[in-house]
């Protein structure tokens, strides 16, 4: 579409889940550094906080890729409309636990309660990060609090990680925030943060001369609020739009047509994206 127009071997916005994409600004350094830190000294729970499109699903699994496979076994996972068969179901195949969907839901806890237990004794520490805990059930989430309590029955090694939006926390339940030791804050963007973005964004994707003139990327800044999902799709509509019409940069009057013509979608997302 627009790459050739830019120069571009790849476009550089797309992707929300894709790490070659991650910008490791202060906020996200500190909060890969608070995770580490949760498996490292062998915390029980801990809380990614953050709103809708402020990168949580992305740092999981940047994290989950930092973490390797030595001395732990990891397992990502979206609760997001899972029922307990299946949440048993997605743990055990991240797990590595032979199992079958047919098998019962007795079964499927029973070797992944098992298989954590046994990675104790094999001084290995299971580390299971759940994406999107504000939107899981009643039941699984009660599940997670059997998982976590595992722990303090030194029957296992286990941390988790639940990411969810703070607005919602109460949906996660008494327990669960009794349980967290630790809480990890992902803010929004500043402006230094989603200039270097989109700047490292174009450079990775073989851009070698600015394509956003400064005043652009201020505007950019101003009408997303710094949301990066939101920085990302401005982003990548005013390449299109600015390939359309020929023109050498980006400037803001680009940007501004182009969060308009999103219309109330845009101006929804980000009166949401700011309670």
């Amino acid at each position: 579409m627009y790459q050739a127009y830019w120069g571009l071997g790849r476009a550089p916005f797309r992707g929300n889940l894709d790490p070659t994409t991650f910008h490791q600004g202060p906020t996200q350094e500190e909060a890969l550094a608070r995770l580490h830190f949760l498996v490292d000294e062998r915390r029980t729970l801990g809380l990614l906080l953050g709103e809708s499109g402020t990168g949580k699903s992305l740092l999981l699994e940047v994290f989950r890729r930092e973490l390797g496979t030595i001395g732990n076994q990891r397992a990502l996972i979206s609760l997001i409309g899972l029922d307990r068969h299946e949440f048993f179901w997605q743990l055990a195949g991240q797990l590595g636990i032979e199992v079958s969907p047919r098998d019962s839901l007795f079964t499927l806890t029973r070797a992944t309660t098992d298989h954590i237990i046994a990675n104790r004794y094999q001084q290995l520490t299971t580390v299971l990060l759940m994406d999107d805990a504000d939107e899981a059930t009643a039941e699984v989430l009660t599940e997670v609090i059997r998982i976590a309590q595992l722990t303090q029955t030194s029957e296992a090694r286990v941390t988790i990680a639940l990411s969810a939006r703070p607005r919602y926390l109460h949906r996660l339940g008494t327990r669960i925030l009794e349980l967290a030791e630790l809480r990890v804050d992902l803010d929004s963007w500043e402006l230094e943060d989603t200039s270097a973005f989109v700047k490292c964004s174009l450079a990775i994707s073989g851009r070698t001369t600015p394509v956003f003139t400064e005043s652009a990327l201020r505007r950019l800044q101003e009408l997303t609020g710094g949301v990066p999902r939101r920085i990302k799709q401005i982003a990548d509509l005013a390449l299109l739009a600015g390939a359309g019409a020929n023109v050498g940069l980006i400037e803001s009057e680009t940007i501004e047509s182009v969060f308009h013509e999103l219309g109330v979608v845009a101006t929804g997302s980000m009166t949401s994206n700011r309670r």
